[in-house]
């Protein structure tokens, strides 16, 4: 089994900051970057399950979903993940997001 610890710590991480982050942060940008960061995650996710099916996108559920969002996401991508590389990978995403969203 995989230790998935540095991707959920990450994102939990960042889901908390966006909660905590005021509207006007949300509005500029942090929100839209946790949304392509969980749009990543779960494509990621959906590769693993559904190697070659089509690929569904997360729809946008508003601002103050988004924390939710990339939580549900990475969760469902540390269930799948196969090696501590791609749990690196992922956490560095979240990563940079989280940098670009400046939270």
């Amino acid at each position: 089994m995989v230790d998935t610890t540095p991707l959920t710590r990450a994102v939990d991480d960042f889901a908390d900051r966006l909660r905590a982050a005021p509207q006007s942060r949300l509005q500029r940008g942090a929100a839209a970057e946790a949304l392509e960061l969980a749009r990543e995650l779960a494509r990621r996710a959906q590769r693993v399950e559904e190697p070659g099916a089509e690929l569904r996108e997360m729809p946008d559920a508003g601002m103050f979903a988004a924390a939710d969002q990339i939580a549900v996401a990475a969760h469902d991508l540390a269930l799948v993940l196969e090696n501590e590389g791609q749990v690196e990978e992922a956490a560095a995403l979240v990563e940079e997001a989280r940098k670009r969203a400046g939270v």
